[in-house]
């Protein structure tokens, strides 16, 4: 069994529903983010939080599943009114095509490329190519080409909201003696982490020189998910606390008790220059284990 299917979503959203032996998924077209992901294995959980008050509207970002901030991460880095995160996580992508694997995994691939609004907003000539595999684990690759005649440098990360049992009984391994950035303090001297992550407060870390491999460890939903990533020497780790969630009107005060985003980055320092007519491919692989 290999199905996918282009439905309509929420507010006329055209979503891919994909379904395999392997596991379910729904990617929306909007943004080319990945929305849900739940193996088949036994008492596995949805991989992916999706708010329950996200704007499924135009020119704004979906909060949940795994946005995509491109060109830039983060706040516009000229001041100049642009979006957060760039543009393509509030841009309609193509769909070029959806294939099965010799294993039976589901492949998708999903593009996007400079038009007049996004030059206005960012002036160089480009092509997005996003690929998502839908099997055992869930792996995404984002590659970017310079289609222009001169050298872009971009940030870029694969921002994913991890659904969760309870954020209090929630960790992230692998970190430990890594050195990151506080977002939430106006300082750029960097900090050295000690041990697992543990989220008590508002946290908004991006750390640097990070490993290829992390592990959120989830105690409640009796799981783990092992984030490798290639092509990233970043890490970001984010969760708003009580005090950000309440300022969201597309987060439930509640919300931040039930994920946590790890995401894989090129970000602060670790920006990626690339020439006219090459390209850069940030990818990650996610793997669900169930634990005692």
């Amino acid at each position: 069994m290999n199905k996918s299917v282009l439905a309509e979503g929420k507010n006329g959203f055209s979503m891919l529903q994909i379904d395999n032996k392997f596991a379910t998924a729904v990617i929306s077209l909007y943004g080319a983010q990945v929305l849900s992901y739940k193996p088949k294995t036994q008492d596995a959980k949805e991989l992916l939080f999706v708010s329950d008050n996200a704007y499924f509207e135009q020119g704004k970002a979906i909060k949940g599943g795994i946005p995509i901030c491109w060109p830039w991460f983060g706040d516009d880095p000229l001041n100049s009114g642009r979006p957060a995160h760039g543009f393509a996580r509030n841009t309609l992508w193509q769909h070029e095509s959806t294939t099965a694997t010799k294993q039976g995994e589901t492949q998708v691939t999903l593009s996007l490329n400079d038009t007049a609004t996004t030059q206005t907003l960012w002036p160089h000539a480009f092509k997005l190519t996003l690929i998502v595999t839908i099997g055992k684990t869930l792996h995404l690759s984002l590659q970017t080409i310079n289609m222009d005649n001169e050298t872009f440098t971009i940030t870029q990360a694969l921002h994913t909201y991890f659904a969760i049992g309870d954020i209090k009984h929630t960790r992230v391994t692998g970190l430990d003696n890594i050195h990151y950035i506080d977002k939430t303090i106006e300082s750029d001297i960097p900090i050295k982490q000690i041990g697992d992550i543990i989220v008590d407060q508002e946290v908004d870390r991006i750390y640097t020189s990070s490993p290829s491999t992390t592990t959120l460890v989830d105690e409640k939903n009796k799981q783990q998910i092992s984030i490798q990533s290639s092509a990233s020497n970043t890490t970001v780790v984010w969760n708003p606390w009580a005090n950000g969630a309440a300022k969201m009107a597309d987060l439930n005060d509640d919300g931040y008790q039930y994920f946590i985003c790890v995401e894989t980055a090129n970000a602060a320092s670790d920006t990626i220059e690339i020439a006219p007519n090459e390209s850069f491919e940030i990818g990650v692989e996610y793997t669900v284990e169930q634990i005692n």
